[in-house]
């Protein structure tokens, strides 16, 4: 198979930290790869050794076949990067920004022009295109980051937690305009901590922890790694949950988790799902909801893992 993005034993410590383990990645042309991991699992070095920002120590990674390491050059003309934070003027208006890197990018004056109109349309940013980016909300300077970011029409678009801060609003906008850049051929690595977003993006997920690819696989492959279903039931009263969860482990035997107000119980299928829910009414606990549903990738996680994808870690200084 042809990989636009193809990571193999790639090893790059920083001290005695060892920020990436051994990492094999790969995500197909015009797809998007979702690199899912806590703060300090190694997502940004990855970004950074694959958009030539640093050397790895060992193995490959390659971009549209081009050693990231010999033909940095190279990959550069053809790989564009939203890092975490806008990387913009803000002194200058966003029209002015998009001008000034289509200039530098060696675009005429007129060229540079019709490009800033047609992403700042694209982009919703009409109404704020002559004002300085210092005002800007937000939302607003990721629009306009992402903008700056395929002035050239990259083949590969890497993001590393793009929709970090924003708000529900600005990250859909946000997530369909990644939609469309793939539509158009583009390949995307996306990193993320949001479990919704990389369900909503990715053809492929990567699972990174510690520095090592943990898990890989499509979305739905994830989900069914872990197995079964998942029954929640919500009490009517927050004091029977436990109640609710020792009648849940002692029906399938399986461990149950509360949280949320909530009980959760992994269940191999329906049938034991009916029977968690028979001694629930047989011992007279009443329920305000209660649903089967596939495992989250949330849960997914924890399953892999241990911990949840927001229990913050020491982040890795470059």
């Amino acid at each position: 198979m042809r990989y636009a993005i193809e990571v193999r034993g790639l090893v790059k410590s920083y001290g005695e930290v060892r920020a990436l383990d051994g990492v094999d990645l790969g995500a197909a042309p015009g797809t998007v790869l979702g690199l899912l991991g806590p703060n300090g699992a190694g997502k940004t070095t990855a970004v950074r050794v694959l958009s030539t920002l640093a050397l790895p120590d060992a193995g490959t990674a390659r971009v549209l076949g081009l050693d990231v390491a010999a033909d940095a050059a190279a990959v550069r003309e053809r790989l564009s990067l939203t890092g975490q934070y806008a990387g913009l003027d803000a002194g200058l208006t966003g029209e002015q920004n998009l001008v000034l890197i289509a200039r530098l990018l060696g675009a005429s004056r007129a060229q540079a022009k019709a490009r800033a109109h047609e992403l700042i349309e694209r982009f919703e940013l009409a109404h704020a295109a002559s004002r300085a980016v210092a005002g800007y909300s937000g939302g607003m300077r990721r629009r306009l980051d992402l903008a700056a970011s395929i002035v050239r029409r990259p083949e590969v678009l890497v993001l590393d937690e793009p929709t970090t801060g924003l708000d529900p609003g600005s990250r859909t906008r946000l997530w369909e305009v990644v939609r469309e850049l793939v539509a158009e051929g583009t390949t995307v690595l996306l990193t993320t901590q949001y479990l919704e977003e990389a369900d909503q993006l990715a053809d492929a997920i990567a699972v990174i922890d510690r520095g090592r690819v943990i898990a890989s696989g499509t979305p739905s492959q994830l989900k069914q790694a872990v197995g079964g279903l998942v029954l929640r039931m919500r009490p009517t009263r927050p004091e029977a949950l436990a109640q609710l969860a020792e009648l849940a482990a002692w029906s399938v035997g399986a461990a149950p988790r509360v949280e949320d107000g909530e009980v959760a119980v992994p269940v191999a299928h329906p049938g034991e799902a009916t029977a968690v829910m028979a001694r629930v009414v047989q011992a007279g606990t009443d329920l305000t909801a209660f649903g089967l549903h596939e495992p989250t990738l949330d849960e997914v996680f924890l399953t892999l893992t241990g911990h949840r994808t927001d229990e913050k870690k020491e982040e890795v200084a470059a």
